[in-house]
C-alpha cells in the first residue's frame, strides 16, 4: 500500500535572520577591515538568506590576537571546573534553542529538516555536554596526570554538517583549555553565527571563541597564521594535502579528517530488508554529503539481484523536495557547484558502461536537486568506484568470498568507513580486523556517539575526533606557550 503524505512544512518563523552579518572577534560582531561580503543561499530555493562580512588577513590577526589574549589571561588558567560549568550551559542553550538552529540549518544547508532537528543539533548538543564532563578530568584520561592545553586553535570546517562539526571542534578544544579561531564554510556559515550569539549568552569570556566567515583565502591565512597552535579541519583531501604543506616546517599541531569511499558489504546471510535500510541510510541521508558515506555497495553474488530489487523498491518510496517539510527524506543539493560535480561523475559512470537507475520522482523547479541514484555493472576501474562523489549516488559491485570482499573494500585511497552486514558475528570481527577503516559499523550505518573516536586511515586523514581519544588532539604533557 502506497500512503501519500499531505504536506507538513516546519514554520520559518521560528527564526530571525539578519540581513548581514559580521564577524565575531573577541566577543563582538564586527565588520570585516575591508567591508568585503559574500552571500549565503537556501539551496533549495536560490533565495538570499544574507550578507556575510568575508574574512581578510588583517581580520584573522585580529582573532588570533584575541584568542590567544583569552587563552592567556582567563581561559588557560581557569579551573576545569569552572570551564565545564561555560560548556554545560552552552549545551543547555543548545537544547533550548534546538528548533531555532534545526530550521536555520535546514534553510542555509538544504538537508532535510528531520535530520536536523533530529540528528544534527541533539547530537550537538551531546558533544557539548560530554565534553563538560571532561573539563574536570583531564588527568584520568590518559595523558600524564597533569596534561596541559596546546594554545589556540584554527578549526576549518566543510558545509554537510555545519553546526555538527562545529561541535565535534569547539567543544573538546574548549574542555581542554585552548581558545578557538573557527571557519566555517562559506555557503553555511549562518548557524555558526547564531552559535556565535549562544556564546555571547552563555556569557563566554570574550576571544575563547571567535569565528571568521570567508572562502578558501580566509581558511588558508587562518591556517598559515604565526599565532596558531593547533590546526584541526575537515574537507576534501586536496585541500588536507595543502594545509600539510603549508605546516611542514612549523610546530603547529595537525589533526586533518578528509574523504572517503566507504564500502558497506552485505553477505549472503544477511535480512534483506535490515540491509536495504542501512544501505538507504547508509548514502542517501544528507543527499549522500556524508564523508562516511557508504558509497560502494559490495553484495554477495548469490543475493545481488535480490538486494538491488529491494534497493530500488524502497527507493521509489523516498520523497525528495522541500526540505522544511517534515515528510521530505530528500533534500536539495548544498550547491550549484556541488551539482555540477555529481551531474560530471554520474555522466562519467554513464559513459564508462555503468548502468545507472534513478528513483523517479518530480525535481523542483528552482534550486538544486539531484534524484537518489544506483549505478549496476561497476568495475573496480570505473571513476564512480573510485572517486568521491558526495551525493546521493550508489555503485553496486559484487563479491564471492569474504577474502574478495576485503580485497575491493580495501582498494581504495581512502579510508574513512566500512559497514558489514551479517548474522555471523565470528565474520563480523574476522572482517573488522582485516578492513583498513577508521570507524566500522556491524548490521548498521552512520551511528555517532560523541564518547565514540572517529577517524580515517591513508588519505582520509589522522587523528580521532569524540571520545577520550579525541581529546588528545588539544592537550600537550609539555610545556605550552
Amino acid at each position: 500500500m502506497t500512503f501519500e503524505y499531505a504536506p507538513a512544512p516546519e514554520s520559518r518563523s521560528v527564526v530571525s535572520i539578519a540581513s548581514r552579518y559580521g564577524l565575531f572577534i573577541d566577543g563582538t560582531f564586527v565588520d570585516s577591515s575591508s567591508g568585503s561580503t559574500f552571500t549565503t543561499i537556501n539551496p533549495a530555493t536560490e533565495e538570499v538568506l544574507a550578507e556575510v562580512a568575508e574574512a581578510g588577513t588583517d581580520d584573522v590577526e585580529r582573532a588570533v590576537q584575541a584568542a590567544r589574549r583569552a587563552y592567556t589571561e582567563v581561559w588557560g588558567p581557569m579551573s576545569g571546573r569552572d570551564r565545564a560549568k561555560y560548556l554545560f550551559r552552552i549545551a543547555r542553550l543548545i537544547q533550548e534553542r534546538s528548533r531555532e538552529l534545526a530550521v536555520l540549518e535546514t534553510l542555509d544547508n538544504g538537508k532535510p529538516i528531520r535530520e536536523s532537528r533530529d540528528v544534527d543539533v541533539p547530537l550537538v548538543a551531546a558533544h557539548f555536554f560530554y565534553h563538560a564532563g571532561w573539563a574536570d578530568k583531564l588527568g584520568h584520561a590518559g595523558y600524564g596526570p597533569a596534561p596541559k592545553p596546546i594554545g589556540v586553535a584554527a578549526q576549518v570546517i566543510p558545509w554537510n554538517f555545519p553546526l555538527l562539526m562545529l561541535a565535534w571542534k569547539v567543544a573538546p578544544a574548549l574542555a581542554c583549555g585552548n581558545t578557538v579561531v573557527l571557519k566555517p564554510a562559506e555557503t553555511t556559515p549562518l548557524t555558526a553565527l547564531l552559535f556565535a550569539e549562544i556564546c555571547q549568552q552563555a556569557d563566554l569570556p570574550p576571544g575563547v571563541v571567535n569565528i571568521l566567515t570567508g572562502a578558501g583565502e580566509t581558511g588558508r591565512a587562518l591556517v598559515e597564521n604565526p599565532g596558531i597552535d593547533k590546526v584541526a579541519f575537515t574537507g576534501s583531501t586536496e585541500v588536507g594535502k595543502s594545509i600539510m604543506r603549508s605546516l611542514a616546517g612549523t610546530d603547529k599541531r595537525l589533526t586533518l579528517e578528509l574523504g572517503g569511499k566507504a564500502a558497506n558489504i552485505v553477505f549472503d546471510d544477511a535480512p534483506v530488508d535490515e540491509a536495504v535500510e542501512g544501505v538507504v541510510n547508509g548514502i542517501y541521508f544528507n543527499q549522500g554529503h556524508v564523508c562516511c558515506a557508504g558509497s560502494r555497495l559490495l553484495v554477495q553474488e548469490s543475493i545481488a539481484d535480490e538486494i538491488v530489487e529491494a534497493l530500488k523498491r524502497r527507493l521509489s518510496t523516498l520523497r525528495l523536495g522541500d526540505p522544511l517539510d517534515k515528510n521530505t527524506d530528500i533534500g536539495a543539493i548544498n550547491s550549484a557547484e556541488q551539482l555540477s560535480r555529481i551531474t560530471a561523475l554520474v555522466s562519467s559512470g554513464e559513459a564508462e558502461g555503468a548502468e545507472r537507475w534513478s528513483a523517479p520522482c518530480t525535481l523542483p523547479d528552482r534550486g538544486w536537486w539531484f534524484p537518489p541514484t544506483v549505478f549496476t555493472g561497476v568495475t573496480q576501474a570505473h571513476r564512480i568506484a573510485r572517486e568521491e562523489i558526495f551525493g546521493p549516488v550508489l555503485s553496486v559491485l559484487t563479491f564471492r568470498t569474504p577474502d574478495e570482499a576485503v580485497e575491493k573494500a580495501n582498494n581504495t585511497p581512502y579510508g574513512l568507513s566500512a559497514g558489514i552486514w551479517t548474522e555471523k558475528g565470528s565474520r563480523i570481527l574476522w572482517m573488522a580486523e582485516r578492513l583498513r577503516a577508521g570507524v566500522i559499523w556491524a548490521n548498521t550505518f552512520n551511528r555517532f556517539d560523541p564518547t565514540s573516536p572517529f577517524g580515517g586511515y591513508k588519505e582520509s586523514g589522522f587523528g580521532r575526533e569524540g571520545g577520550i581519544q579525541g581529546l588528545g588532539a588539544y592537550l600537550t604533557t609539555e610545556v605550552t606557550r
